[in-house]
């Protein structure tokens, strides 16, 4: 068990200049991408949002005694799509 805490011990003492490093500036490139990164996954979280409430009010239609766990995975699933442009925006 000591040796184990020893050699994690070490481990840490050697990545610590790794963290200390500085981190590159912003390049032209970067500060262009942004904004195209935040469209295309606006868009595509939009088309999917479009898609999965289509799907969802049209399995409602064929069997209305589904509709409350229809509603209960679409919301669910509603969730996820938005947290990909979400994650998209702190990313960038």
């Amino acid at each position: 068990m000591l040796k184990n805490l020893a050699i994690v011990a070490a481990l840490l003492f050697i990545a610590v200049p790794v963290f200390a490093q500085e981190g590159a500036g912003a390049s032209t490139g970067t500060l262009l991408a942004v904004p195209f990164a935040m469209a295309i996954a606006s868009g595509l979280c939009g088309l999917a949002q479009g898609k999965a409430i289509a799907s969802a009010v049209e399995g409602m239609a064929r069997n209305p005694g589904a509709a409350g766990a229809i509603r209960i995975t679409l919301i669910l699933g509603l969730a996820f799509i938005e947290s990909l442009a979400l994650f998209t925006l702190i990313k960038t």
